[in-house]
Order: C-alpha cells, then structure tokens, then sequence
C-alpha cells in the first residue's frame, strides 16, 4: 500500500468558508513514492482545510492515484499518479466532493 502527502496552502479566512472564519487545520501524510504521471487542475470553491479533504479524499479514489496537492490560494490541484488520467474521471471526483473542475491548468 502506498503511503500518500497531503500539502496544503491556506489563505487567509474568506467568507463563506465552511469553517466560520477558516479555522479548519492542515493536515500531512509521509511523502509518496514517485508517480509516472503528474497533472494539475484548476477547481473552484475551495476555501479551507475542509475543502482540501473531501477534495484529496475523492481523487484518491481513482485508481493509481499517489500524492495530491491542493493550492487553496490557487485553487490549483496537483495529482501525481500512476498513469494519466482520463479528464471526465477528475471532474467527476471534484463535482463529488461538492467543487467545480475548471480544467486543467
């Protein structure tokens, strides 16, 4: 089983987070092995920690998926994974976390 980081990038609190205020903490795994694929996306609507998880939590259900990064001050989400990933699989993870999958960024 692989081990898996999560890295979070925090702004500052924002309204309408989730949190009240952007109180949610951050949270990190022990580092991943490399991945033969790396792919980034732009997602919309994530505000905090929160976010990150439900976020991290749904692509890592796609096969062959190892570290994922989320930018929240970006909104950029970095995916390192075994091999590429099919686009329609991606926005289907993020729209069931509750986010808009902008594209790739």
């Amino acid at each position: 089983m692989s081990e898996t980081t999560i890295t979070v990038v925090e702004p500052a609190a924002t309204e309408g987070s989730c949190c009240g205020g952007g109180s949610c903490g951050t949270a990190a795994a022990p580092a991943a092995t490399a991945a033969a694929e790396r792919a980034v996306f732009q997602v919309q609507g994530m505000t905090c920690g929160h976010c990150v998880t439900a976020v991290t939590a749904e692509l890592k259900k796609i096969a062959g998926v190892g570290e994922v990064a989320v930018d929240l001050a970006t909104g950029r989400v970095t995916v390192d994974s075994a091999a590429p990933l099919a686009d329609a699989e991606v926005a289907a993870a993020i729209d069931e976390a509750g986010y808009d999958l902008v594209g790739r960024a």
